[in-house]
């Protein structure tokens, strides 16, 4: 999660989290990076990064993308280069029908994914899959009309980086994905962490007619309208415009609720802030009427399926997790020892036995993709 600059002093406690949270493996986290062997510093997606991380075995794709997939002004017809990587070396090809996964990028460049992200590419020798690697608008190549520095400086264009707009793009994308490649039938399971994970989540409950399932890696989808307490972050470590738009994640701490020193969330004083950086107010209440949380076993339970949420307890933002099963195929994955996004990194052969295990359930998603096969699939010859 990027914090809200002038918030930014509440975050200073993770530059304590690997001695706080110190774990058995060590690994590279999405948006932190380890700083020597004692801190961890937030990174900056626009800083310059390497392109070794896409390998020899994938390619690199841009899709002529709508910049406004809900109006039909002459301006929502505008256009834009969004970058995806595909990765088809263990994929078994259209006529077996193999499934696509596909990861769903957050809010960095989709290059410090392809390096750290493991999990489509460990998985698919087993399932002969297509590895999809998606960029998020607004970062990296997939920026409208230039920088994105540029972009965040124009009041109409920033209007467009949403997270509903982000969805709307990958479904764009894995449509033409599934056209460009004659994979018609492939179900597609979309993969995502943190911010990248309440997208997977909200991906399946929007667009279940394109992905058969959802692995949504600390994920904090009950951070919005108080549905968790102010403290549950600090209470586990004793954005940007996204944030000042839809993304309010009311995260604060009470006087007795932690170790750390006070500082409520002031919604008044928050919505204050975003109208004098941006110029506009935030809609906190706007995540959960669209995608549904202030009863979200109810919402899940009734209209979302073969969704599997995993949390390391480590993890502070899994206070805003899903933390137990919804129902049959709405899964939670939890390990006390885990941390921030682990499951979904490069797998090792250090990795410990419950990180092993936590992975192999995860894979379970499998028996959905049987039923899929041995449902589904006969009806299209009828």
């Amino acid at each position: 999660m990027t914090p809200f600059s002038v918030l930014l002093f509440q975050f200073y406690p993770l530059l304590l989290l690997p001695l706080l949270l110190q774990s058995s493996v060590s690994h590279k986290i999405p948006r932190l990076s380890t700083h020597n062997k004692e801190a961890l510093i937030l990174r900056n997606p626009d800083d310059v990064i390497s392109t070794s991380a896409i390998s020899k075995d994938s390619k690199t794709h841009f899709y002529t993308q709508t910049l406004d997939h809900f109006n039909y002004a002459p301006q929502s017809y505008a256009t834009f280069r969004q970058r995806y990587v595909v990765n088809s070396k263990y994929w078994g090809g259209p006529s077996s029908n193999s499934p696509i996964f596909a990861y769903l990028g957050a809010e960095a460049p989709l290059d410090e994914d392809l390096e750290v992200i493991g999990f489509l590419n460990d998985n698919a020798p087993h399932f002969k899959s297509l590895s999809v690697y998606i960029e998020h608008r607004f970062y990296g190549k997939s920026v409208p009309f230039g920088s994105m520095e540029k972009a965040m400086k124009n009041g109409t264009l920033r209007g467009y980086f949403s997270s509903a707009q982000a969805i709307a793009d990958y479904a764009e994308v894995l449509l033409h994905v599934k056209h460009k490649f004659a994979a018609h039938y492939s179900p597609i399971i979309v993969v995502g962490g943190s911010y990248g994970g309440k997208l997977a989540s909200w991906f399946r409950l929007k667009y279940p007619h394109i992905a058969l399932g959802a692995l949504a890696s600390s994920a904090p989808i009950l951070y919005f309208d108080n549905i968790t307490p102010q403290n549950g972050y600090y209470s586990i470590v004793t954005k940007d415009f996204k944030t000042c738009s839809e993304i309010v994640m009311q995260i604060g701490r009470g006087e007795n609720d932690t170790m750390f020193p006070a500082y409520p969330f002031d919604l008044h004083e928050f919505i204050k802030t975003c109208k004098d950086i941006y110029g506009i107010p935030p809609r906190p209440h706007w995540i959960t009427t669209y995608y549904g949380g202030h009863d979200i076993k109810l919402i899940l339970s009734r209209f979302g399926s073969n969704i599997i949420f995993s949390n390391g307890l480590r993890d502070p933002y899994s206070s805003g997790g899903v933390l137990e099963d919804l129902s049959e195929s709405i899964v939670a994955v939890t390990t006390p020892k885990g941390s921030h996004c682990l499951d979904i990194l490069n797998s090792d052969k250090t990795d410990p036995d419950w990180l092993i295990m936590q992975r192999k359930k995860e894979i379970e998603i499998e028996d959905g993709l049987k039923t899929y096969y041995a449902d589904i699939l006969p009806k299209r010859y009828i």
